[in-house]
């Protein structure tokens, strides 16, 4: 089910909603509870009901493993719950999203005719499997706190951030189900998460479904591209990106706030990020806090030399890479965004040794990384390496600096936008992600202009409407 439909505007989320909060009127807690697991559930199942059961089985048998942790009286056994739920949640995960890619690259290495199985990815997983596993390490860090199947479901399945994130840790999510003082609809809460999701639907059906078509005439079609085209398209790719992430997160935090819990933030301007290592503090910023706090520190983090702590941070973005999806171009844009990281903490050193500590100016700075971010997109969405190099050698072909090719133009003809629209959409689309404030900064705008607010949100919400006939998944649905 996707937040950007009919059915779940005008029946799933309304029918979910209003026996939630009839629930807590009449204080049967428990009951609103377990009617919001039960609607979790049955709104994951929609993709895909046939994963339904591998989905419960795996939250029941975490359960199970945290509790154990939390009661044995041995450490040895806590270390070996710990490891066997670690290698339970990695395995499953590891079966489904990498099995295929893994048959593919021994065939290729020592010429083995494996037949390669079709596995289909069940959505959420890698999201879902995080979490567990956060509960999972907590548990055996010393978190002793109890909690009942019902609230772990709840932290599990919590349909507004389940399927795409954010990814959300144990200590942040579950007090606030268990806090009397959300248990009262709030309507300063209500107004937020009805903008921020309208704000968030816009964005998605909009900006991101309307750059959608030039992503794929580029990415998927074969065709060469000219100069322009080169650019056109990638730079599509990186604004549709932003967008539909950036609208999913904005959608999730809403509705989660009308049912007055907080997600963390996850999306913050990350374009005008100065650097790499800023622009992943704003990028899905809950995979860089689980890759930092998982991965990162118990490889040593930064406290065993200047040499491990760059290894350490090259396998944490090759992870990361890894994390969204099982493919050499992963992996690839991974390394690159790793190298990134690695070049500026280098630059900085001699910056710091050599020039007193001489930075580049902000708009500079900002332009130079947006420029290498927006390349490196193009090996996370290319289906080849072949098609992604040749993408790029596009970006670069002054010699053939025209405008459209006739195929290209004949595409964009063909597409139900206008090209003065499309390119309207597009220049709106920079203005907002280099100029403009983000949802957050916009939600603290209207706090004190609430009249202001109802127009924003009604605006955004026929703007959302008169697109949604579209209905496209969020992009990273995939993953």
């Amino acid at each position: 089910m996707l937040f950007n439909s009919y059915y779940f505007l005008l029946v799933f989320f309304p029918v979910v909603f209003i026996g939630y909060w009839f629930f807590i009127r009449l204080k049967c807690f428990e009951a609103a509870k377990i009617l919001l697991v039960s609607g979790s559930i049955y709104f994951y199942g929609f993709f895909k009901p046939g994963y339904v059961p591998i989905f419960v089985i795996s939250i029941l048998i975490n359960y199970c493993l945290c509790r154990k942790i939390q009661t044995a009286k041995s450490e040895t056994v806590r270390r070996w719950v710990t490891a066997l739920g670690c290698v339970m949640n990695l395995g499953v995960l590891g079966y489904f999203k990498y099995t295929g890619f893994l048959f593919e690259n021994l065939n290729l290495l020592f010429d083995w005719q494996f037949a390669i199985p079709n596995i289909v990815l069940p959505l959420g997983i890698s999201f879902y499997t995080f979490q567990q596993l956060s509960f999972l390490i907590d548990c055996y860090r010393g978190d002793r706190t109890t909690y009942s199947l019902t609230d772990y479901a709840l932290f599990v399945t919590f349909f507004p951030q389940l399927i795409a994130g954010p990814i959300v840790l144990p200590s942040e999510m579950l007090p606030q189900f268990a806090d009397p003082a959300r248990k009262a609809i709030n309507w300063q809460n209500m107004n937020q998460g009805l903008f921020l999701f309208a704000c968030g639907l816009a964005k998605k059906c909009f900006i991101a479904d309307s750059l959608a078509f030039i992503v794929t005439q580029g990415f998927d079609t074969g065709t060469q591209l000219t100069f322009t085209e080169g650019w056109l398209v990638s730079l599509s790719f990186t604004f549709q990106l932003y967008f539909d992430f950036s609208g999913y997160c904005d959608m999730a935090s809403g509705i989660a706030r009308m049912f007055n819990i907080d997600l963390p933030l996850n999306f913050n301007s990350p374009y005008r990020a100065t650097d790499f290592q800023s622009f992943w503090r704003r990028w899905h910023m809950t995979l860089g806090r689980f890759m930092m706090n998982y991965l990162y520190i118990p490889l040593g983090g930064n406290r065993k030399g200047t040499v491990r702590t760059l290894l350490n941070l090259l396998i944490v973005f090759l992870v990361s890479g890894l994390w969204h999806g099982a493919g050499w171009l992963f992996l690839i844009w991974g390394g690159l965004h790793g190298s990134g990281i690695l070049i500026h903490r280098l630059w900085r050193y001699v910056m710091e040794k050599k020039f007193n500590g001489w930075k580049l100016p902000k708009i500079p700075s900002i332009l130079l990384t947006f420029f290498f971010v927006n390349i490196f997109w193009i090996f996370f969405r290319a289906t080849t390496l072949r098609r992604a190099w040749d993408i790029v050698k596009s970006m670069f072909d002054f010699a053939h600096m025209t405008g459209f090719s006739k195929d290209f133009r004949r595409v964009m003809g063909s597409f139900d936008i206008s090209r003065d629209l499309l390119f309207a959409i597009f220049a709106a689309a920079a203005v907002i992600v280099f100029l403009l404030p983000n949802s957050a900064k916009w939600q603290r705008f209207f706090e004190k202009h609430p009249c202001l607010r109802i127009i924003t949100t009604a605006g955004f919400f026929f703007i959302g409407f008169i697109c949604i006939s579209r209905k496209s998944p969020f992009l990273y649905f995939n993953f």
